[in-house]
């Protein structure tokens, strides 16, 4: 089978798996917006950035360097499977007694507690990246759908049934803990991994120049996306977080299940074609544009309803939230794309530049979530985030596309220039539409859904980029 359609068989069985669980995510958190206060989630807000850290710790890129090396045997798997195991035990210790520190810092111990609970959670999802990337490694992505969709469903239901018996914020900490002990259990179960006798330290080493730079990317990235998180808990408070926090999590909903759609399946197949550079820059530049021209779309949408989407899915409690949003909507696409970059930069093996890239993108978020906090103004903190994201996209695919693919960048630019050409039109048509004013949330988001279609349709026809969406869906 050719890696196009590898590619996309993967996009459609993880397309499919991922937005039933998107559907399936929204309703139970809209349902539990709905039952917790924004102090509550401020609360686990806050905490949950450090469960990245450590997890981060834990993963050590392992995952992505089993999924690159194509010459594993089940005893080095094994080996690195004991390695994880034996890592996660010591860093959820670690991860507990840190969670004194996070008492401290924020003057609340109630984060000892939930510390000692979570710490559970960052066990077993360690213990599951060895399971997950084997399951990757055999592009069986179908598998890997089900296993979130069937756990988000059972474990959604488990946590509502909490939360409606006031159990407040610990009805979110076990839905974290029971995710990550039926995902590993799973993914342990399906990936049928061979546990060998014995333990050799030289199976470690055969990742270890991959994983090394994996690992530090995966540590810079992490103060990237977390550092605002931080600084708003500790300084503008946990309610103010949780109206931040809401926001920040709804805006990433299409970046992450859109580019998740195809990210997990460009790794582990593209992969296959790691010397062939040109199959990969060709196949690539098609879903850079395909995530573009989607995103557009969604970028302008959310845009212009913003107030809808934050009634409809949070309630009018959460209305401190929609300013937010709305500026936060404008870095949809471009995060779309973005997103997506780490993938080629691991199918290539250049992971040494993904870590620079990541590093320079991580000075100007810093540079922007300091501003932003330093002003106690969130609307300036999302400005600045979407600045630092345009900053962090041409960086990025600068090095990306000169430097890996040996290509010039103002053709790449002028190859999805259309991008801007559909956002201008799709604009003007809202902009046009404006007078018209519906007091009916649902409504007036159907009616603006259809202006978007409506427009989005035209420009594509105006820039003929129908055409890479057609062949791109058919094909």
């Amino acid at each position: 089978m050719s890696n196009k359609s590898n590619l996309k068989s993967g996009i459609i069985i993880t397309f499919i798996a991922k937005y039933s669980n998107v559907i399936t995510q929204l309703i139970i958190n809209s349902v539990l917006a709905r039952l917790l206060m924004p102090e509550e989630f401020g609360v686990i807000a806050i905490i949950t950035v450090f469960i990245s850290f450590f997890s981060i710790l834990g993963d050590m890129g392992v995952g992505p360097a089993i999924i690159q090396n194509k010459f594993l045997g089940d005893k080095e798997i094994s080996d690195i499977f004991k390695f994880s195991v034996a890592g996660a035990l010591v860093i959820s210790i670690g991860f507990y007694l840190f969670s004194y520190i996070i008492a401290f810092f924020y003057t609340n111990e109630i984060y000892i507690k939930l510390g000692f609970l979570l710490s559970f959670s960052v066990f077993f999802s360690i213990c599951n990246i060895v399971p997950n990337a084997i399951i990757y490694k055999k592009q069986n992505f179908k598998l890997i759908g089900l296993i979130n969709l069937f756990v988000n469903i059972g474990v959604g239901i488990i946590t509502i049934v909490l939360a409606i018996n006031r159990w407040s914020y610990y009805s979110l900490i076990f839905d974290s803990i029971l995710k990550s002990l039926f995902n590993f259990i799973i993914s342990f179960i399906f990936c049928k991994m061979k546990i060998k006798k014995g333990y050799s330290y030289n199976s470690i080493k055969k990742i270890k120049s991959y994983s090394s730079y994996q690992f530090l990317f995966n540590f810079v990235n992490y103060f990237t996306r977390n550092l605002d998180n931080i600084l708003i808990g500790k300084y503008l408070g946990s309610s103010t977080l949780g109206y931040y926090d809401k926001s920040y999590k709804l805006m990433l909903y299409p970046v992450q299940n859109l580019t998740n759609v195809i990210t997990p399946v460009l790794h582990p197949v593209l992969s296959e074609y790691q010397n062939q550079i040109e199959i990969i820059y060709k196949t690539y530049l098609k879903i850079v544009k395909v995530l573009a021209y989607i995103g557009i779309f969604i970028s302008v949408y959310c845009f212009f309803t913003s107030r809808e989407i934050i009634r409809i899915i949070y309630g009018t409690n959460w209305d401190m939230s929609i300013p937010i949003f709305r500026i936060l909507s404008i870095s949809i696409v471009l995060q779309m794309v973005l997103s997506s970059i780490g993938s080629i930069f691991q199918a290539t093996g250049y992971v040494n530049k993904l870590f620079s890239t990541g590093l320079i993108s991580a000075c100007f978020t810093i540079i922007s979530i300091i501003i932003g906090v330093v002003s106690s103004d969130l609307n300036i903190l999302a400005i600045m985030l979407v600045i630092s994201f345009g900053f962090n996209f041409i960086q990025c695919f600068y090095v990306l596309i000169t430097k890996v693919f040996k290509k010039k960048f103002s053709e790449f630019l002028l190859s999805i220039k259309n991008v801007v050409i559909i956002a201008l039109i799709m604009v003007c048509g809202y902009l046009l539409a404006s007078p018209i004013y519906i007091d009916n949330e649902f409504i007036s988001a159907l009616v603006k859904l259809i202006i978007g279609i409506i427009t989005y349709l035209i420009a594509l026809i105006v820039t003929k980029e129908y055409k890479l969406l057609k062949t791109f869906i058919i094909r």
